[in-house]
């Protein structure tokens, strides 16, 4: 498998603080793979999709995706790259409409200068189709449910046609029926468009069984990874359940 995703020593420090908010990590992630990150809050999930996306950049170390330095090619790399960030704020005035919420991903695939034709609404609106919310393409942000909304996220991201899907814990907002089945087209996703994923959540018990690996963060540092089933177990987890990382 190729290596698609690397970082090297990596320390992210942010201004004013002292304690980093990820410390040394190294990390491979290969083509094709779906990966978990879990751990509790402030464990730097965020920061490490943020950092893979060079929406952040690294204090020390060296990030690479695609084979290309980040901080070099941020912008190349991103168009490449979906991205569902996590507890999206929603004005229930924003009057934005949904299918133009999920036209922005296409847009980040396009570039800016690049009006959409027929067939980008044509991407966008089967995305939303795939996730159950083409019924909403029409209706303002501002009166959807927190659910709806994080699949009008999704859809965006994938209307990007992303080689690399990021998800900041797509989860959230969600009834336990539609996170199963949730689990299970991110996991058809994943398999049929040949994505690499890597997950963010807080709640190990709903990491679609198509999950490759587990990767546990506490105080910006890798603690452990293996197997789903195999990282439940361990102590690493076990001592973390206290503090925000579920396990029913």
């Amino acid at each position: 498998m190729q290596n698609i995703i690397e970082l090297r020593n990596v320390n992210v420090i942010y201004e004013g603080e002292r304690i980093p908010a990820l410390y040394n990590i190294t990390l491979d992630i290969m083509r094709g793979e779906f990966v978990a990150v879990i751990g509790p809050n402030g464990a730097g999930k965020t920061t490490l999709l943020e950092t893979i996306n060079g929406l952040l950049q690294c204090t020390s170390g060296i990030v690479k995706v695609f084979g290309k330095d980040v901080k070099k090619y941020g912008n190349e790399i991103r168009k490449r790259i979906g991205y569902v960030i996590q507890n999206f704020e929603i004005d229930p005035l924003d009057p934005f409409i949904a299918k133009d919420v999920a036209m922005m991903g296409r847009i980040g695939r396009l570039g800016l200068l690049r009006f959409p034709k027929s067939d980008d609404w044509k991407i966008v609106l089967d995305n939303l189709k795939i996730l159950g919310v083409d019924a909403l393409a029409d209706r303002a942000i501002g009166k959807l449910s927190g659910g709806e909304f994080q699949k009008i996220l999704i859809a965006r991201a994938l209307s990007q046609e992303p080689e690399i899907l990021l998800l900041d814990e797509p989860l959230s907002n969600l009834d336990l029926d539609s996170r199963k089945r949730l689990c299970e087209l991110l996991s058809d996703l994943h398999e049929s468009r040949g994505l690499t994923t890597i997950m963010v959540s807080h709640d190990i018990s709903y990491i679609p069984e198509i999950c490759s690996r587990v990767i546990v963060l506490d105080k910006g540092r890798i603690v452990c990874e293996g197997g789903k089933e195999e990282v439940a177990t361990l102590e690493c987890v076990s001592r973390m359940l206290h503090k925000g990382v579920k396990h029913v």
